[in-house]
């Protein structure tokens, strides 16, 4: 399952995912019993879940109303307070980082060490509230175990008055938090994006992309945002089942210019043995009428660093391009192994059947089998395989 966190249209805020994940199935009640606990001993807060109509959107709003708001603690007192809190080790650990995150932006934009950074720069009992809501949130449906997939982030615009006076929208913070991240302005003149809702989403992906993969949808929870606008204020959370990793390429490739024949013929080896589903060359004519070589892989996305890391050190290339998520038809395939007897002795071989809408489009020998009986019988590989057919 891939779990798709999409903030394209109002941003991202700690509230709007706790909403979105309690639409998605996770215990309100639960919820608010863990979060307002939690931020207990950092000024406390009030928590409510209501069902809200957003332009015709049903979602859930999730209102984290403080109970004392002038509450400053540093860095290091607010860490081991989190600590101390009698939780899951992991909702502790995952909160913990998002926290760095936070307090590393604010560190670097006002010029602070970590130590330096007091609590009322890093957030208040609602943060505390938002994180550690979120987190429970997430290991409570399990995914933890899913992989977890951010689309862009619009930030809004504009200005907004904070503490240290009116700033542009998105605040620094957020921009230090989203550095790795991909964003866009707009679409109203307002503050989309929280320093809170953006650690909570980087730390929870494990990638940023720029469109929904090829998947299939299942359930969807929409998270709202406290503000109105002309367009639906929520953030869309939706759950998919996978389309199969095989049905999933990255065609990888680089033109070669200064590898000796010996060299190319190495790198090709290596490449299929490295996890490469193909590899192929082609002769080309390169810029000033050098001749060269296209090198051409075709990988799983899942390998795509090791083949790029292998590409990078067997080439000396400079640059590599990168066609992601190709999608291919893909024949469905079963492997059979069949016993021959031939010359007196009896030989496993295994057949892979190619299958479209029932019907078997292919059923051919693997050639490593055919090799290891031909040179085993002595018999002539083209015989082989018609006596094998």
């Amino acid at each position: 399952m891939t779990i798709i966190i999409d903030p394209q249209s109002s941003g991202i805020a700690g509230n709007m995912i706790i909403g979105a994940f309690v639409d998605l199935g996770a215990d309100a009640d639960e919820l608010k019993e863990v979060m307002e606990k939690s931020a207990f001993e950092f000024g406390g807060v009030e928590v409510t879940f209501t069902k809200v109509s957003k332009h015709g959107i049903d979602s859930t709003f999730c209102h984290v109303e403080m109970l004392e708001r002038d509450h400053s603690i540093n860095f290091k007192d607010f860490q081991a307070k989190i600590k101390d809190l009698k939780l899951d080790e992991r909702v502790i650990e995952t909160s913990l980082r998002i926290f760095k995150r936070i307090a590393e932006a604010e560190s670097e934009v006002h010029g602070k060490s970590l130590d330096e950074v007091h609590f009322h720069e890093v957030g208040a009992g609602d943060a505390v509230a938002d994180v550690i809501g979120s987190v429970y949130a997430y290991y409570s449906l399990g995914y933890d175990n899913q992989t977890i997939i951010g689309l862009p982030i619009a930030v809004g615009g504009g200005r907004v008055k904070t503490a240290h006076g009116t700033i542009p929208v998105p605040a620094p913070a957020v921009v230090e938090i989203l550095k790795d991240a991909r964003i866009v302005g707009g679409p109203v003149d307002s503050e989309l994006a929280t320093p809170t809702g953006s650690a909570i989403y980087m730390e929870l992906c494990d990638e940023t992309i720029e469109f929904i993969p090829t998947v299939k949808p299942e359930k969807v929870g929409y998270g709202a945002g406290r503000k109105d606008f002309d367009h639906p204020n929520v953030l869309r959370i939706i759950e998919t089942s996978d389309i199969a990793e095989s049905d999933m390429i990255d065609v990888i490739e680089t033109n070669l210019d200064h590898l000796t024949g010996e060299e190319i013929g190495y790198l090709f080896d290596v490449l299929l043995d490295a996890g490469a589903s193909d590899v192929s060359i082609t002769p080309i004519i390169m810029k000033k009428n050098r001749q060269g070589s296209l090198l051409k892989v075709i990988s799983k996305r899942s390998n795509r660093e090791n083949i790029l890391n292998i590409m990078f050190k067997e080439t000396g290339s400079l640059g590599i391009r990168i066609t992601p998520n190709l999608h291919r038809g893909v024949a469905k395939r079963e492997f059979e192994t069949k016993t021959f007897n031939i010359e007196g002795k009896n030989y496993d071989v295994t057949f892979k059947i190619g299958y479209v809408n029932g019907k078997v489009i292919s059923r051919r020998p693997e050639f490593e089998d055919l090799k290891r009986i031909a040179q085993d019988s002595g018999l002539a590989l083209k015989k082989l395989r018609e006596m094998i057919q």
